[in-house]
């Protein structure tokens, strides 16, 4: 029986990942050609260190190294801001869907979709990224408080308050509907 290579194992344990990891860097990016940067970064960082990882979850693994390397990202960023004018792209995440093919459903429903893009890209950066990890990713909250290294208490207060702010930014487009 042969040993299986750190090539293999990290395929077999870290790749399939994939997904979540781009998702993740996708919402803290807001921009799907930097969010592939960041994935590409991370998943060459994770790959350097895989041997140091004993754990037994490696998506939390995996999403605490994108995170790392968003931040890492972020701050770069911040400094070419400062040294040069910068404007945001604005991209659109939203998957097709066919609403049983009924154009005014699906019209309804890429406007829903949109507005709530537009509330989650408006949320601040230490809310937004709970959020997508518990109620796009799935994570729990143990996992969440070891992916961003607070207590669990505080991945709660955050998702409290994150999900309140939402509420106060959908509100008036629930309002107009």
């Amino acid at each position: 029986m042969t040993v299986p290579t750190k090539k293999q194992r990290f395929q077999a344990n870290v790749l399939p990942h994939l997904n979540s990891a781009f998702n993740l860097a996708c919402w803290l990016t807001r921009s799907r050609q930097d969010a592939e940067d960041v994935v590409q970064e991370a998943y060459l960082r994770a790959f350097k260190f895989y041997d140091g990882f004993h754990g037994e979850d490696s998506r939390a693994w995996l999403l605490t190294i994108v995170r790392n390397t968003f931040y890492t990202w972020y701050h770069d960023q911040q400094k070419q801001r400062q040294e040069t004018a910068f404007d945001e792209d604005v991209h659109d995440f939203s998957a097709a869907g066919t609403a049983d093919g009924n154009p005014e459903l699906l019209l309804i429903q890429k406007d829903s979709e949109r507005q709530l893009q537009q509330a989650l890209h408006a949320l601040p950066l230490e809310f937004r990224e709970v959020m997508v990890m518990r109620e796009l990713e799935e994570l729990s909250y143990k996992q969440i408080a070891a992916i961003v290294g607070i207590p669990i208490g505080t991945v709660m207060s955050r998702l409290g308050r994150g999900r309140k702010l939402l509420a106060a930014i959908l509100a008036p487009a629930r309002q107009e509907a």
